[in-house]
């Protein structure tokens, strides 16, 4: 058996088919392995391992390891709207879930940097991102959707009194987090068009916009004026969603619409946009939010609207890559 041989059985087996390659001659071990799909901290304990095993071979008086990885392919879709107040973040929370319950690897970030919500909304029990250095690492949620949140980095209730650069420091460090295997970015963005949506447009060029808006005219105006952010940085708007259309009243079933009805399928027609559909005004879905239980992890009934949506962008999302 020869002394490359004698490296390779050497390392444990359930790490040894990852190695693609060993090599020695005087005394240095060079081993490269296949990385692909491990985190920051996942990649360095197989190099650890690597190493110890390699190391207590005899004769062996340097390790080499070199780690090859096919760089993950991450798009970065933002979720948008011209004004505060039209559940855009339960709208981006369940979207991101009802597409990892579609078998896809998302991840959310929060860039509502003075109003962060996703916490309560996907992570109640507000566990803390760990960091390797610089670098932080995103939240594990409950529901299949890795979260980084200011929510997560500052004391419950603190204001966060922060000028323009710090507010793009802390969205670039969010963003270029160790986000793993991580395919897809939904960016929960604040409302308006700021330093973060500047700083997104310019520094990471999303993939494509979703707007969210609630029927009346008022957040259309807003809406449209979001929509031409998106067209002036020459970013794909996806479609826009109506939220709170219709309410159904829980003891006659009479619905009402205390919004208006049909305003953002019609701004969206006009504007030559893709409606992506409409969400009803529902206290289930208000109850599910404020509890960190978002509809679509249980499949419930209120799921379907945002079911349906999640079904529409990613049928755009696939089309980018046909």
């Amino acid at each position: 058996m020869s002394n490359s041989e004698t490296i390779q059985n050497a390392i444990p087996p359930e790490i040894r088919t990852m190695v693609r390659s060993v090599k020695f001659a005087d005394g240095v071990a060079t081993v490269i392995a296949d990385a692909s799909g491990l985190g920051r901290s996942a990649a360095a304990q197989l190099q650890k391992e690597i190493e110890q095993a390699a190391s207590a071979v005899e004769g062996v008086n340097e390790v080499r390891v070199a780690l090859m990885a096919d760089k993950v392919k991450r798009r970065i879709i933002v979720i948008g709207s011209g004004k505060g107040g039209v559940g855009k973040s339960t709208l981006a929370a369940n979207l991101a879930v009802a597409l990892a319950n579609a078998g896809r690897k998302v991840g959310v970030v929060d860039a509502d940097i003075y109003g962060p919500s996703q916490v309560m909304l996907l992570d109640p029990d507000r566990q803390r991102p760990k960091a390797e250095g610089n670098t932080l690492i995103p939240v594990e949620t409950p529901f299949g959707v890795k979260l980084l949140s200011m929510a997560q980095l500052v004391e419950g209730g603190k204001a966060i009194a922060w000028r323009g650069p710090m507010v793009g420091q802390a969205l670039t460090q969010m963003m270029e987090a160790d986000w793993g295997d991580t395919e897809l970015l939904l960016v929960d963005l604040p409302p308006g068009t700021g330093d973060v949506q500047l700083t997104m447009l310019q520094k990471f060029k999303p993939a494509g916009a979703v707007i969210v808006s609630t029927p009346q005219d008022l957040a259309l105006i807003d809406a449209t004026r979001a929509i031409d952010l998106f067209r002036q940085a020459d970013i794909p708007v996806v479609g826009i969603i109506e939220n709170m259309a219709g309410y159904a009243c829980p003891k006659c079933g009479e619905i009402s619409d205390p919004f208006g009805s049909g305003g953002a399928e019609t701004a969206a027609q006009a504007m030559g946009q893709e409606f992506l559909g409409r969400v009803p005004l529902s206290m289930a879905i208000r109850v599910a939010s404020d509890t960190g239980t978002p509809p679509t992890a249980n499949d419930s009934e209120q799921a379907q609207a945002f079911n349906a949506i999640a079904d529409r962008l990613g049928t755009w999302l696939d089309g980018q890559t046909a």
